[in-house]
């Protein structure tokens, strides 16, 4: 059996993949009180400044310079681990440990722990959380702020054009690219093939964003990447984090102690109520306008900001998701006025959650979280340091599809009848006289 082998051509300012060929068909905005800063703009041609997605989901997201898959690697089932030198992705059975802490983190994939409603390993099953994630840091010089949204786009770090694409060994090590999910909540592949598949191109393009036309069809932010609650002192999340400029990018972990302060220096009661309590967040997306230090937390009921795929996902209209930046604390606060207990804006918080969120109960859970463990505190402000990442992020954060930079999928224009278990499409392209349908051995073409 011959191996199949990938080329690149430049063409019309895009990489193009040169007939990925083989004999074996069977292979396989302003910030208001409360608003978030990290605007995403699906509908751009490239990442630009102010967008966290920046992404044309019309247009091909190919894999530069690489050939897709690295020479003796083998390609990864969905939904194993992979391996990699320079990896926090670690094998099944063994564990992962936190610089600076003797304890381990079970890993996700033993086919023996307990699993929760979504799947995944339950939160207790990873164990107690390394001393490193609640030591004390609110005097090490680095401080920040968190504003909140929860747009249910899909995630920046779900497109090819976010992560080191350049070799198979840097896709696995960045993390390769987040999950996405579709309208049912059902995760789908983050990337397929293009267009315009054809034996002389096939470049690899990202699955469309629910934000670009409210496309019901399109992909969505996973919702068990809200954020949860480790223990009273401790919680998990996913954010998104300045560009690598400043210190971020895809994949990456920091721990946020929060300080009582506020980013406007208007410190409440619930910023008080929030000081000393820890985060462990990683980034999702990438604010090109969020600034060093500044982490915007996905947070349902925290506002959609400037693009609103909530609505088509969850059929409630942009009036009942709260103000546009800041969402429901932001509405009570309107409503309360902006200065009143800590508990009256827990339980306004809260009726909006149940509410809006009653048939969705990974998003109820962190639209719960932010009033009842976040004190539902107004862009709170922190002292931060990266970390490494937990187990649980990461295996909330990792594709099952798109494990390697090469695959075979059919691009699909709507995932909304995708289920769980659903066999992908797949297409299989050969060059003149290895058309392994053709008895006579000639005809290049494609084939599903």
């Amino acid at each position: 059996m011959k191996n199949r082998f990938t080329k690149f051509m430049i063409a019309a300012g895009a990489m193009a993949l040169v007939c990925a060929c083989g004999d074996d068909p069977s292979s396989p905005d302003t910030p208001q009180p409360g608003a978030s800063s990290a605007v995403i703009d699906p509908t751009s041609s490239g990442t630009v400044p102010g967008s966290s997605t920046g992404i044309d989901p019309n247009s091909s997201a190919v894999v530069p310079g690489s050939s897709a898959v690295v020479p003796g690697s083998s390609e990864t089932v969905p939904g194993s681990s992979t391996v990699v030198p320079g990896s926090s992705t670690v094998a099944p059975g063994s564990s992962a440990v936190v610089p600076g802490s003797s304890e381990t983190v079970p890993v996700s994939s033993s086919s023996d722990v307990p699993r929760d409603e979504n799947g995944f390993p339950t939160l207790e099953s990873y164990g107690p959380p390394p001393e490193a994630y609640t030591k004390d840091i609110l005097n090490n010089g680095k401080t920040g702020w968190s504003s909140r949204y929860w747009d249910a786009c899909k995630p920046h770090c779900s497109w090819l054009s976010s992560v080191d694409t350049t070799s198979e060994a840097a896709y696995q090590a960045g993390l390769t690219v987040a999950r996405n999910c579709n309208i049912h909540d059902v995760e789908v592949p983050a990337f397929t093939l293009g267009h315009a598949v054809q034996q002389y191109w096939m470049g690899y393009e990202g699955t469309n964003s629910a934000c670009v036309n409210n496309n019901a069809g399109g992909t969505y932010t996973c919702t068990d990447m809200a954020p949860i609650q480790v223990n009273e002192n401790l919680s998990y999340g996913y954010v998104a984090a300045p560009g690598a400029q400043f210190g971020g990018g895809c994949g990456k972990c920091f721990h946020l102690q929060f300080n009582g302060g506020n980013h406007a220096n208007d410190v409440k009661a619930t910023h008080k109520a929030l000081k000393g309590k820890h985060m462990i967040v990683m980034a999702s997306n990438i604010g090109y306008d969020v600034e060093a230090g500044q982490y915007d937390m996905l947070v349902p009921g925290g506002g959609v900001g400037a693009f609103n795929a909530l609505s088509t996902q969850i059929g409630v209209p942009a009036s009942g998701l709260g103000a546009n930046g800041g969402g429901f604390l932001t509405e009570c606060q309107q409503s309360l006025g902006w200065d009143n207990t800590v508990e009256a804006y827990q339980q306004c918080v809260l009726n909006k959650c149940d509410e809006v969120f009653k048939d969705w109960p990974n998003l109820l859970r962190g639209c719960r979280w932010y009033a009842e463990w976040y004190m539902a505190a107004d862009n709170p402000t922190y002292n931060w340091e990266e970390v490494e990442c937990p187990q649980y992020l990461v295996d909330h954060y990792l594709t099952t599809f798109n494990t390697t930079l090469e695959n075979r999928w059919r691009w699909q224009d709507d995932w909304s009848d995708y289920k769980k278990g659903d066999v992908l499409d797949t297409v299989y392209c050969w060059k003149d006289g290895e058309n392994p349908n053709d008895p006579n051995g000639r005809g290049a073409g494609c084939a599903p």
